[in-house]
């Protein structure tokens, strides 16, 4: 196996970026790190998938699926971030026609969309990557990471699709007019309350959101992400929206 590692300083507004080779999984699924300085030091490591056929065509750009994990794989182990989601499906050999970037939260913290952000254009410059298809998702914790880093920058993503998370409705409503959304939650989640997603849904409806869809498992619990990302139609529905 190979692994590659990225490196990155970035001082205010000046950026630098270079890639070095690390173990790569089978599955063209590699762990990755990105360290920066921006008036803080940032840290990350993440997984990183490329569609089987990204090295045969040179010239070609792929949409970008960032998945945010939830609580229970914060930490420095990056295998923990395989247990769900895309990761999983990758590893269980499915293939996907996004690269796939999966980062790591650290211990006993938050998603921080300023360092989502930064991945987000750190993989830009090292990858062939369309930037009129980059979509985000996320479960759990990540379900709200979703939701927060959309709403801070709406105009970065083609759709989004939060799973059993919530956030600021009010800002959400106001800033997520023009982004389709794909909301999911367990009708019995007692971990994150159902609640917390009807709201959501309910200020973009009062705003007339006119491309959200809203899926609830009657019989659900907290674990409502793996019928949704089981789901292939979850990733052709995010494959059929693109930036103008």
């Amino acid at each position: 196996m190979k692994r590659s590692t990225l490196s990155l300083t970035l001082l205010f507004s000046i950026l630098c970026a270079s890639a070095a080779p690390r173990e790569t999984l089978a599955s063209n699924q590699s762990a990755q790190k990105l360290k920066t300085t921006q008036k803080k030091s940032i840290d990350i490591d993440y997984l990183l998938y490329l569609p089987d056929d990204y090295k045969k065509n040179s010239n070609k750009k792929y949409p970008l699926l960032l998945f945010l994990h939830g609580a229970g794989e914060r930490g420095h182990d990056i295998n923990k971030v395989r247990a769900h989601g895309p990761p999983k499906k990758i590893d269980e050999g499915e293939s996907f026609p996004f690269i796939v970037a999966s980062p790591q939260c650290p211990p006993d913290s938050w998603w921080d969309p300023d360092e989502l952000l930064l991945l987000i254009e750190t993989l830009e410059k090292e990858y062939r990557i369309d930037p009129s298809r980059i979509y985000v998702t996320g479960l759990s914790m990540g379900g709200y990471g979703t939701w927060e880093l959309a709403t801070k920058f709406p105009e970065k993503f083609a759709a989004i699709a939060p799973i059993c998370g919530g956030g600021k409705a009010w800002l959400a409503a106001r800033r997520l007019q023009d982004t389709p959304i794909w909301v999911f939650h367990g009708a019995k989640d007692q971990a994150v309350a159902l609640s917390e997603s009807q709201e959501m849904v309910d200020a973009l409806k009062k705003k007339g959101h006119q491309n959200l869809k809203f899926t609830v498992y009657p019989e659900a619990a907290h674990d409502s992400w793996t019928e949704s990302y089981n789901n292939p139609d979850l990733y052709s529905w995010l494959l059929s929206h693109k930036k103008s």
